[in-house]
C-alpha cells in the first residue's frame, strides 16, 4: 500500500473534466530542467524503438505542463483536475487536434516514470500514440518528492 501511495500515476485524454473552469491561461515556461530532458529523450527513444516518430517540444505545452504540476504540489494531489481547460487552451492555442496526459508522483529518477507509464496500458497508449509534439513538467514539494505532468498533442 506504502508503494501505491508513494508511486502513483494517472493518464488522460480528451474526454475528462468538461465541467471545470480553472486553467492557467499565462504562458509561464520555467527552464527545463536535467530529469525533464531525460523522460523527454526517453520517450522518443522508446517511441524511435518501435518505429515512430520522435515528438517535438513546445513551450506553449510546457507552460500548461507545469501550471498542472504545481497545481498538483500545491494541491498535494495528483490528479487530471482541469484537464478539460488544459486540453482547449492547446487547441486554441498551438490547433491541437487532440490532447492528451500522464501524471505521476514519486517517482525519483527519469527511468523510473517513464517505466511506469510504458508498463501501464493506458500510459503507454499516450507515449506511443499518434501525436506530433509534447512536453514535459516534474517538479518537488516542500518535502522533495516529484510530481510529473507530460501531454501530447496531435497537430
Amino acid at each position: 500500500m506504502v508503494l501505491l501511495a508513494l508511486f502513483t500515476f494517472s493518464c488522460s485524454t480528451d474526454s475528462l473534466d468538461e465541467t471545470s473552469n480553472s486553467v492557467n491561461t499565462n504562458i509561464i515556461v520555467p527552464e527545463t530542467k536535467i530529469i525533464e530532458i531525460e523522460i523527454v529523450e526517453l520517450i522518443n527513444d522508446y517511441r524511435i524503438s518501435l518505429g515512430l516518430n520522435p515528438l517535438n517540444n513546445m513551450d506553449v505545452i510546457k507552460s500548461q505542463a507545469f501550471s498542472h504540476t504545481d497545481y498538483m504540489i500545491e494541491h498535494d494531489n495528483v490528479s487530471h483536475d482541469n484537464f478539460y481547460q488544459r486540453r482547449n487552451y492547446l487547441v486554441s492555442n498551438v490547433g491541437a487536434n487532440t490532447v492528451s496526459e500522464n501524471v505521476a508522483y514519486g517517482f525519483t529518477s527519469a527511468e523510473s516514470v517513464v517505466n511506469a507509464w510504458i508498463n501501464s496500458d493506458s500510459h503507454r497508449e499516450n507515449i506511443i500514440g499518434d501525436y506530433t509534439d509534447f512536453d514535459i513538467s516534474a517538479d518537488q514539494n516542500s518535502e522533495g518528492k516529484w510530481y510529473y505532468t507530460n501531454i501530447f498533442v496531435k497537430k
